[in-house]
């Protein structure tokens, strides 16, 4: 199975880079000096999981029709740089590729499918928090590095899904091969979207929340918001999805907050948009009030305008 992995910063170079170094087919698309870094010096990890430094694949966008096709496109962009995303790999997917996005949030998967065609888009999350070093080494920032894909539709026990887990599992990555991967993502989206919202409404950590007055109902309320509209979706979360969700939201004394609040407080871009945004616009499609997703998305909202005019 030949793999292009979009990038090779924090999660892209993480799962692509151990791909490498188990002796996977992988080719990483980027642009400018970082194609002839990674030919010249291969890419780096610095993770708990164990550091290694592995020899590599690398081409450039103009290289990328002449190398084509792929079995499999990993794409793990910002939300907000998926147009431009979506450009950069269309000359390597071919008729029997498939795209795995493992992008925050839902919202991609339309622009993906209008693209690509629904066949062709698998469905994908990640649970990571990585970053690309000051020189280029991929950071990997506590334990738990796992990535999770299915089918969206039709044959759901797929032999392309199946080539891939055994790839993951050469690789040492710990990964979910499902069979309802609709269910994944939206127990990934609903916990997502409440810490985003609330550690970014906020400004302040999970234990930082809960230590206030009220805070620990505001997280459940915050929570129960989002749970909501996954049930007008026809995905409702299951009780220990919801337990071990509502049991990390609430947890006295947490140092945990949403990476789009640390984006935040750097002066970056966020996925407001395609995380609360988004949950709050599928709320009002199915009539439902929610008032804390509509106040953090008000206050991401204000950042955003802020940050434009600065």
């Amino acid at each position: 199975m030949r793999v292009l992995v979009l990038g090779a910063g924090g999660t892209g170079g993480y799962f692509g880079g151990r791909l490498a170094q188990s002796g996977a087919d992988v080719t990483f698309l980027v642009r400018g000096p970082r194609v002839a870094a990674l030919r010249d010096h291969g890419l780096q990890l610095r993770s708990p999981l164990g550091d290694a430094h592995v020899a590599v694949q690398a081409i450039a966008a103009d290289e990328l029709a002449d190398a084509a096709p792929f079995d499999l496109v990993l794409l793990s962009c910002k939300a907000y740089d998926l147009d431009s995303a979506i450009d950069d790999i269309a000359p390597a997917v071919g008729e029997g590729t498939c795209v795995l996005p493992i992008l925050n949030g839902l919202r991609h998967y339309a622009a993906l499918d209008a693209r690509f065609g629904e066949q062709r888009v698998l469905g994908g999350l990640c649970f990571i928090s990585a970053m690309k070093g000051p020189n280029g080494e991929v950071l990997h920032l506590g334990r738990p590095a796992s990535i999770t894909f299915g089918e969206r539709g039709g044959d759901v026990d797929s032999h392309r899904t199946a080539q891939f887990a055994r790839l993951c599992e050469q690789a040492g990555i710990d990964h979910v091969r499902s069979m309802h991967i609709a269910q994944e993502q939206w127990a990934k989206y609903t916990f997502l979207t409440a810490l985003a919202a609330g550690t970014c409404l906020m400004r302040a950590s999970v234990g930082g929340i809960v230590a206030t007055e009220g805070g620990d109902t505001f997280m459940r309320a915050l929570y129960r918001e989002c749970l909501r509209v996954a049930e007008a979706a026809g995905e409702p979360v299951a009780e220990s999805a919801q337990h071990n969700a509502l049991a990390t939201l609430t947890q006295s004394g947490s140092s945990l907050t949403a990476s789009m609040l640390r984006d935040l407080q750097a002066g970056q871009a966020v996925e407001a948009e395609q995380i609360v945004g988004d949950m709050l616009h599928r709320a009002h499609a199915a009539q439902q009030d929610a008032p804390l997703l509509a106040a953090a998305w008000c206050h991401l909202q204000a950042y955003q305008a802020q940050r434009t005019t600065a």
